[in-house]
């Protein structure tokens, strides 16, 4: 995919996007004088010492940069400083710093010969190797952005992130080439073929770059039925970056356990941060992330001192025997879901670590909140807590409109984290990436989360559930809708309705409301294998229940909270769930 012409309309396009926020592939909404002019309005109906607080919010996290690089470049400073550094290990394989560099630089030279250059997307089909940190590098040296798909995920899906996309280059593994749809007509590059061509350098060219160009295209989940591309720029993740070495200080003696699957955005940070910091990068094996024994093991083998764990996950990991074992652990991070209280007492129980709880979504440059567990906390909730640098939070009303400190409202992010916006819907980046309220800088956007907060007496935020019909469940953002659209293509369903349920504290599963089209009604069986051909295995319910007709509200509409819930002798036994895994018991 090229996201921006070449040349004299590159640079034209990105003067004015940098002048005026009007990105040039029509995904980030400019905003009209009259909207510039009116977006201040919304805070005049607070008192004034809340518009002077909402106004000092912008700046308190303030942290100005002489010059933004390539997100890439701090891990080049690395390769000139600790050459002969391991920088990556995967099972009994490792790369220095000089060597990973070189197999990087080689294939970016590849890269920009078959026209790779900066807003030119190049699609990986790789499972978690030491050939995928490659590719990610090259292409980013190449002055490209990398769109990361899961080879699990089902060939529906994949088929439409990739027409979507429109890469015209595609790198992958041999023997993941047969998995690939058989329409795809770009131009694919196997590693195992490019060995002999990694040998013969090119001349690597120098772009034009600036901070507001591409560095990966993320697909999420879409509420119309299809996944959405989320823009990420070099600016955003060069600051998300900064802040976390700014923050909490890795040392060149970490060793960072990677084990998100890289179409998930906290996998950059799990990359990125030891690369940048002359630190050790672990790979777990593939399919790694599933199982709680192998991650303990893996990390006492592998020494590892810093991970992160979606905390559903993380529940499942503290139970393992050989935990004690952990001893090199030092950092814990949480994100994707509610932490909880009684889960970040286990958890400091039973590990001598420092465990911090973040927040963000992949349209804020992965997380851009984070909080410090305290062993002997009296708080009730865990906080996502402060802002990060660059970064401003505010909290909005039903009407859009700044609510007082210690209101709940709609959690907004402002500053320099923020996406450009969805690839290729502009109607759906104009509803959610809106004029900011309280921003003194003309031409500021917002991003309307749909997730509700409040603010604490001391500043930091308290998350209290979603808005809308997106939820987060295992570590994954999921829209409902994605699920209900899939199902009303099965010919023998009408309609129907999805949602959580939660069984205890630490199980939550997708339940689907039905209603057939006749009597015989397609069992649980025939609709897990329906589903596992169109939606990955976490989205598919685990439960699916028959309904004659909708329980409706006086207005017409269906009444969601009327629906039944799943009986008790029907309900799944809880099962070790994992990230990307849940049990699918159901019930007719």
């Amino acid at each position: 995919m090229d996201f921006q012409p070449d040349g004299a309309a590159h640079t034209q396009a990105n003067e004015q996007y940098l002048a005026t926020g009007d990105d040039p592939l029509s995904m980030a909404p400019s905003l009209s004088q009259e909207q510039d002019q009116s977006r201040h309005l919304s805070t005049q109906i607070l008192p004034s010492d809340e518009q002077q607080r909402l106004f000092a919010s912008w700046f308190a996290t303030r942290r100005p940069y002489a010059i933004i690089p390539p997100f890439h470049s701090l891990f080049e400073e690395q390769v000139i400083q600790r050459p002969d550094a391991i920088a990556l290990v995967f099972g009994e394989h490792s790369l220095t710093y000089a060597a990973l560099n070189e197999r990087a630089t080689h294939l970016a030279y590849l890269l920009q010969a078959v026209g790779v250059r900066p807003e030119v997307c190049v699609a990986l089909y790789l499972e978690r190797s030491l050939e995928t940190v490659i590719a990610i590098l090259a292409v980013l040296k190449a002055g490209g952005a990398y769109v990361p798909l899961d080879p699990t995920a089902p060939q529906a899906r994949l088929a439409f992130m990739l027409s979507d996309c429109t890469a015209s280059i595609l790198i992958t593994r041999s023997h993941l080439q047969a998995r690939l749809p058989s329409d795809y007509a770009g131009r694919l590059l196997v590693f195992e073929e490019l060995s002999e061509e990694l040998a013969h350098p090119l001349s690597l060219r120098s772009w034009q770059r600036d901070s507001l160009q591409a560095v990966n295209l993320l697909y999420t989940s879409g509420s119309t039925g299809q996944p959405k591309g989320v823009i990420n720029t070099h600016q955003g993740l060069y600051n998300r970056l900064f802040w976390m070495q700014d923050r909490y200080r890795l040392r060149p003696d970490d060793r960072v356990l990677q084990k998100t699957p890289y179409s998930f955005d906290v996998s950059v940070w799990e990359m990125f941060w030891p690369l940048h910091n002359g630190a050790t990068l672990v790979l777990a094996h593939p399919e790694g992330h599933r199982d709680s024994a192998y991650l303990a093991s893996l990390i006492q083998e592998q020494e590892i001192t810093v991970a992160h764990f979606v905390p559903s996950m993380l529940h499942i990991f503290l139970e393992e025997p050989d935990l004690t074992q952990c001893t090199s652990l030092r950092y814990l991070f949480c994100s994707g879901e509610a932490l909880s209280v009684g889960l970040q007492q286990r958890c400091l129980e039973r590990l001598e670590v420092e465990l911090f709880n973040l927040y963000g979504p992949t349209e804020a440059a992965i997380e851009v909140t984070a909080w410090t567990c305290l062993r002997d906390s009296a708080l009730s909730t865990v906080p996502i807590g402060h802002p990060i640098s660059n970064t401003a939070i505010v909290l909005l009303d039903e009407h859009g409109c700044p609510v007082p400190a210690g209101t709940p409202g709609e959690l907004g992010i402002g500053g320099m984290a923020l996406a450009r916006g969805y690839h290729r819907r502009p109607d759906l980046t104009a509803e959610r990436f809106r004029p900011h309220p309280c921003s003194p800088e003309p031409g500021a956007r917002l991003y309307l989360t749909g997730d509700l907060a409040r603010e604490l007496p001391d500043g930091s935020f308290e998350f209290l559930g979603r808005l809308d019909y997106q939820v987060k469940l295992r570590g994954q953002r999921i829209e409902l809708g994605e699920i209900e659209f899939a199902l009303e293509q099965h010919p023998d369903l009408r309609a129907c309705l999805v949602q959580v349920q939660t069984f205890n504290v630490n199980d939550q599963r997708l339940v689907a409301y039905l209603i057939a089209t006749t009597e015989q009604r397609p069992a649980p069986k025939e609709l897990r294998a329906f589903l596992s051909l169109k939606l990955p295995e976490y989205m598919i319910p685990s439960l699916f229940i028959y309904l004659e007709a909708w329980p409706l509200l006086s207005n017409g509409k269906i009444d969601r909270r009327a629906l039944p819930v799943a009986p008790i002798g029907k309900r799944p036994v809880p099962q070790p769930a994992t990230v990307h895994q849940t049990s699918h018991e159901t019930t007719s």
